[in-house]
């Protein structure tokens, strides 16, 4: 029985799981096999113990035969290991509401926008979620500044330096939550920087000078590494073919907290809490608006560790313990990572769209109030058009470099990428020279659109770099962004917001 039984663990893996270890709802039943040999091993054992005391030659030809049991465990543990993965008895859904693609680890091929069930929708919407309130909350004093400028008696130098250490404060932090990602999964990570970030977006209020609303900005911006785990999530959800699409629109619709945080914190929440809480006192409006974001970014930070999942197949902690996929390592992941010269190309190419997305959110509401004679509340509302153009375009780039990956594969994805850079640049130089608030906010439009979509057409690449280490190129790439938004920030401030833009659009050219 025992040789007949073990006969049948010599197929191959894929027939393993097909023919003999899936049960009619599909699960891999691996630890049952395991169970079973183990069972025959041991009475095998027994009996070689009591042929021992009568024929030591019959004992030495049964110890062959269970170590050759032996030998055949070890091969169905080590060839069934990804089908155990896959297939893992401790994920909780045994179907998917979605299609998925089993040979990329039940990753979805499919995208339905008003599904939420779990694990592929679920992640989905809250990768954006979850990335939206964090702009919100990076970004709510923004709209603001000429206010807390009065308030405080801080110069152009001292609010520039405060917006610069908000985007300088979470480049070390894309720097290591790629691997960390890698290695723990992005749901944990995604709920802790939240926490973090929401605590000193509470607190701004208290600021009493430059240094302390540099010192909070700089503690707020870690909120902006939460774009690494976005797109981590993503990446882990759906297949190749698709992860263009998914990628850039979670990213364009958190993005877009940017252009929502500047109508709704300067042109609703600001004037609402100054004319009916405080008689028009705006010193206390501005420092006790900002306890919004921070209270939706603590009940975000809880709901997505507790109402979502890692992976296709189950939260990486349960995986682990059942050995159902390896632990990697840090150090090695992030090695990977920068030992790459094509992260470091897509580093600087992503410094030139995110970079320059970023430092519009700090510069667009006091550039408009500056060049125009706007009040804060317009101005807040004029700034937000930039942001609000990431309810499709980001999409719309990644949608297009899927689309020509399709067509002309990788070359494809290339060229679309330095279309939207040469694009993105050209207007950048166009909107220095603007002299009317119309043509201002007009260009400003397509500028907004071929920025965001240089940042889709980016993260529709990286996930082709270098797959085992998705999370790690991820963080690196990411941080190019906001290194690239302390590079034009300090261009802002200390130079005219003219030249900035020359330099700005200049740069940009080059990288397409």
């Amino acid at each position: 029985t025992l040789l007949g039984f073990t006969s049948i663990l010599d197929i191959s893996t894929d027939e393993n799981c097909e023919m003999f270890l899936t049960t009619d709802d599909g699960d891999c039943e691996v630890s049952e096999v395991k169970h079973a040999v183990e069972m025959e091993i041991t009475k095998n054992e027994t009996s070689c113990v009591e042929d021992a005391s009568r024929d030591n030659d019959s004992n030495e030809n049964n110890v062959e035969e269970i170590e050759h049991e032996e030998k055949h465990l070890e091969e169905l543990e080590l060839s069934n290991n990804k089908c155990s993965f896959l297939n893992s008895p401790f994920r909780k859904y045994s179907s998917f509401d979605l299609k998925v693609d089993e040979s990329q680890g039940f990753r979805a091929s499919e995208i339905k926008l008003f599904s939420f069930k779990r694990p592929h929708m679920r992640a989905f919407h809250f990768a954006w979620w979850s990335y939206h309130v964090a702009f919100l909350m990076w970004f709510s004093i923004s709209p603001l500044l000429s206010e807390v400028q009065e308030s405080l008696s801080l110069s152009k130098e001292q609010i520039w330096t405060s917006s610069i250490a908000a985007v300088a404060g979470t480049i070390v932090m894309r720097f290591a939550l790629g691997p960390f990602c890698d290695r723990y999964g992005p749901r944990i990570p995604m709920g802790l920087v939240l926490l973090v970030s929401a605590i000193p977006t509470g607190l701004i209020g208290l600021s009493q000078n430059g240094t302390q609303l540099t010192i909070i900005r700089a503690l707020i911006g870690i909120g902006g590494s939460t774009f690494v785990m976005c797109q981590y999530w993503t990446s882990r959800m759906f297949t190749k073919e698709l992860v263009g699409t998914a990628n850039a629109a979670v990213a364009g619709w958190g993005n877009l907290g940017g252009g929502v945080t500047q109508l709704l914190m300067g042109s609703f929440l600001f004037p609402l809490v100054k004319n009916h809480f405080f008689d028009g006192d705006a010193d206390k409006a501005w420092r006790t608006v900002c306890v919004v974001p921070a209270t939706l970014g603590l009940i975000t930070a809880f709901a997505v560790v507790k109402f979502s999942d890692d992976s296709p197949v189950g939260n990486y902690s349960k995986l682990k313990k059942q050995n159902l996929m390896p632990n990697v390592s840090v150090a090695k992941s992030f090695k990977k990572g920068i030992l790459d010269y094509n992260t470091w190309l897509l580093f600087a190419q992503y410094a030139c769209c995110f970079g320059v997305e970023i430092t519009m959110n700090n510069a667009a509401s006091l550039y408009f109030q500056e060049r125009f004679d706007l009040s804060v509340e317009t101005a807040a509302a004029v700034a937000s058009i930039f942001g609000w153009m990431n309810i499709f375009a980001r999409g719309l780039g990644g949608f297009i470099s899927d689309k020509a990956n399709a067509k002309f594969g990788m070359n494809g994805r290339l060229l679309w990428q330095s279309i939207c850079l040469f694009l993105e640049g050209s207007l950048v130089l166009t909107f220095a020279f603007t002299p009317t608030l119309a043509s201002a906010i007009c260009v400003l439009i397509f500028f907004s659109i071929f920025v965001q979509c240089a940042e889709g057409s980016t993260y529709g690449i990286v996930p082709y770099v270098n797959p085992e280490y998705t999370g790690s190129l991820s963080g690196i790439i990411g941080a190019g962004g906001n290194v690239g938004a302390v590079a034009f920030g300090l261009c802002f401030r200390q130079l005219s917001s003219k030249n900035a833009f020359i330099i700005m659009g200049a740069l940009i050219m080059s990288t397409s």
